[in-house]
């Protein structure tokens, strides 16, 4: 047995209306096509469902018991149907970004404040976290997209570049900076440093540069601290000097330090946009790429 649909659709228009014509009219089909569909569901079932006269069409004992059950199967698919539509553009009109702190409290704000503006009808839920930990949220479906410095994702992760920042070099200043100069690597030489952990994957980034140059930090005076916030504040209290990507530019002129690009050569991170493989591409989450291409390399200047 293989009921369809649109043969229990049929037999209810006809239950209701209690003539064919009538119930043609009210599926907008024809009522040949209705009897067909009539037909094939009775014999499917091995029962009359309708005692016909010229007068008027009736259910049989059978019809009635059937009819029960059919009314409230489609009930319940069409609940179904209307909860699913609606979570579907509850996800369509949502947008879930994970992030680490610096780029959820000093990038993304900006950026999300222009884009609100432009897709008023996208609700946004910022998650901040670790870089661990945004991958984390991002796997378990937590955030749509995650964002950072992520060199490497496991095999649940999609991975887009999303923008290039270089290194910069922080160090104690009298003043809030007003934009960005220029030093060389060597400017670090023989300085404390205010550093990540070790194992960060940014902080690995600028110890392999360092090291293929031949640049040492003063390594009994410097110090590693868990965010770039704190390398901010511990620069400006005069603990030493920090290097970072040029994202955190915003961060640095709200503290009294001076910015400046590190040169000779110029090192570039990549940052990238991770999302979950195989999820689909909501509307909300291709409308952030086009924002992110189109404002976020303006605010490491």
């Amino acid at each position: 047995m293989n009921l369809s649909m649109r043969q229990i659709r049929a037999f209810l228009y006809v239950a209701r209306a209690g003539s064919f014509t009538r119930a043609a009219e009210r599926a907008h089909m024809t009522q040949a096509g209705l009897s067909i569909l009539v037909r094939e569901l009775e014999r499917q079932l091995g029962a009359r469902l309708f005692d016909r006269t010229t007068r008027a069409v009736q259910l049989t004992d059978a019809g009635r018991r059937f009819a029960l059950v059919a009314e409230s199967v489609l009930q319940q698919l069409d609940d179904a149907t209307a909860e699913v539509d609606a979570l579907g553009r509850s996800a369509r009109q949502q947008l879930r970004i994970a992030a680490t702190p610096l780029v959820s409290s000093h990038l993304l704000p900006q950026l999300l404040s222009k884009f609100r503006t432009d897709h008023p009808d996208v609700r946004i839920q910022l998650l901040d976290s670790d870089l661990p930990g945004v991958q984390d949220m991002v796997e378990s479906g937590e955030a749509d997209l995650g964002l950072g410095f992520f060199f490497k994702v496991g095999t649940g992760l999609v991975r887009r570049h999303v923008a290039d920042f270089v290194l910069m070099k922080v160090s104690p200043a009298p003043a809030q900076p007003k934009g960005l100069g220029r030093a060389g690597w060597a400017s670090l030489s023989g300085r404390p440093l205010i550093t990540l952990p070790s194992d960060n994957p940014i902080q690995r980034a600028i110890d392999t540069h360092m090291h293929k140059i031949g640049v040492a930090a003063d390594h009994d005076a410097s110090l590693a601290v868990s965010f770039l916030a704190t390398q901010i504040s511990m620069v400006e209290a005069g603990f030493g000097h920090a290097v970072m990507p040029t994202f955190a530019v915003a961060a640095c002129k709200r503290h009294h330090v001076r910015i400046d690009t590190l040169v000779n050569p110029q090192v570039k991170l990549g940052f990238y946009r991770v999302s979950r493989r195989g999820a689909a591409e909501t509307e909300a989450m291709k409308a952030f790429d086009a924002a992110i291409a189109q404002h976020l390399p303006s605010m490491s200047v």
